[in-house]
């Protein structure tokens, strides 16, 4: 038997305040959210002005990164770059920057998924609050 990591609620929650945190301090306002490694919902906020199509995106990218174990920005790259044929998939979405897996001793735990902001911002936040977890909570 092998060792499987995965995230917890408390795991969750701490990333979903430092991404929210992050947020406020850039004056952004966006939908966050947790999924686990399957792209199941574990935590989302969406700040007070975020438009309500961001919480939805939010989920979307989080699953999308969750689901290849990629940030969903490859996949919004390689149809920029001619691969429309991702494009004709019903059941994967959330091909746009802003989901980002959550690795832990080289396993998948989950994904963060940001919406509401320019995309490269969106990705910004997700990466900063993945890192705050990695080095505050998994050390």
């Amino acid at each position: 038997m092998k060792t499987k990591h995965y995230l917890t609620l408390f795991d969750a929650e701490f990333i979903l305040n430092q991404a929210y945190q992050y947020a406020v301090e850039q004056a952004f306002n966006v939908s966050i959210c947790i999924v686990d490694e399957t792209g199941n919902l574990l935590a989302m906020k969406r700040m007070d002005g975020a438009s309500p199509m961001t919480a939805n995106l939010s989920v979307e990218k989080a699953k999308c990164s969750a689901i290849s174990r990629r940030s969903s920005g490859v996949f919004e790259n390689l149809i920029k770059n001619g691969q429309m044929g991702f494009l004709t998939m019903d059941t994967f979405s959330g091909m746009l920057e802003g989901g980002e897996p959550i690795l832990y001793k080289g396993q998948l735990v989950g994904a963060v998924g940001v919406s509401g902001v320019k995309s490269f911002q969106d990705a910004e936040i997700a990466q900063f609050a993945i890192e705050k977890f990695l080095t505050q909570v998994c050390e």
